[in-house]
């Protein structure tokens, strides 16, 4: 699987541009194409004290992004992006119009990134899954 995102670097690019129109569109694009209205937003699961959806987004882009790059020494570097990205975006919607920042919506993208950071650190110190 590592092999294959990080022979495709492009996917990851694309789910990047796809979080940032997603993060930065007024209102809810899902709830506009899912619902016809962009006031609406689709809940995967009901939030406990972090937004759940924002985990689950930065837990996906992490995984991809470490499996792109899992070959690779930029381990630092793709830790720092993820992590100014998930307090950028956030940060963001103080401007946008129809959108607000929530602190649970800003815990639920940092914890999504740190569960997957540390995942990551457990598997390469105990060694990688064997078949």
């Amino acid at each position: 699987m590592s092999k294959f995102f990080s022979t495709y670097k492009i996917i990851f690019y694309l789910i990047n541009i796809i979080l940032i129109i997603l993060y930065l569109y007024p209102g809810s694009l899902l709830g506009w194409i899912v619902y016809n209205d962009k006031s609406i937003q689709p809940q995967i699961t009901p939030d406990v004290v972090i937004s759940s959806n924002h985990f689950y987004a930065f837990v996906l882009i992490s995984i991809i992004g470490f499996l792109t790059f899992a070959n690779s020494k930029i381990d630092i570097l793709l830790i720092l992006y993820l992590i100014f990205l998930s307090i950028t975006l956030e940060i963001f919607h103080l401007l946008i119009p129809e959108r607000s920042f929530q602190w649970s919506d800003l815990f639920g993208n940092l914890f999504g990134v740190i569960v997957v950071i540390l995942l990551n650190n457990f598997i390469n110190k105990y060694g990688r899954f064997k078949k």
